[in-house]
């Protein structure tokens, strides 16, 4: 009887740590984002440390539907961002060809036109916790702390949503009114 109590702890231990380094992956705000540096698929080379001083919202997606529909959301915010301190990044985290990645994006209901890279040797998926659950998404602030994130397909992130925590970041909005009655 005591030996199966011992295995039952031993599994509960066991089940707690891997819970806890898995867990460690996904829920980062607070922490300061992970560096790395890749092309899009335009052939634009696009470091996340040159994007400090920018609220930056961070898109990491895989070929699927729920990316598809993530990635779309990002457009909107894109445009939605036009003009302002705001840098929207995509990034096909699972090692996808380009080929592959294009044809994709040609499905897309509208024209991606913020930066879509390329990460052949899946080093987004490794330093954010992808993989298993994508899309994610990322707001980082202009120091580079991660300030938000959704991850996984099972509540996506409308674009409105992203856009008010981008706002957010970026302050308040200066009032036009004049002050008369």
């Amino acid at each position: 009887m005591n030996r199966r109590y011992v295995l039952i702890g031993l599994m509960i231990g066991f089940l707690a740590i891997g819970g806890t380094s898995w867990a460690k992956g996904f829920f980062k705000v607070g922490e300061i984002a992970p560096l790395f540096s890749l092309t899009s698929v335009a052939g634009q080379q696009v470091s996340l440390n040159d994007l400090k001083g920018k609220v930056v919202v961070l898109g990491l997606f895989h070929i699927c539907e729920p990316c598809l529909i993530q990635s779309t959301n990002l457009q909107k915010v894109h445009e939605a961002t036009q003009g302002k301190n705001v840098a929207v990044v995509g990034v096909n985290s699972s090692g996808d060809s380009k080929a592959d990645i294009l044809e994709f994006m040609g499905m897309f209901p509208l024209k991606v036109t913020y930066p879509y890279l390329i990460d052949p040797d899946q080093v987004t998926d490794r330093l954010y916790g992808g993989g298993r659950f994508i899309p994610n998404v990322y707001i980082l602030d202009q120091q580079g702390v991660i300030r938000w994130q959704r991850v996984g397909n099972m509540d996506l992130a409308d674009h409105k949503i992203i856009l008010d925590e981008v706002n957010k970041l970026l302050g308040p909005v200066p009032s036009t009114s004049s002050g008369s009655l």
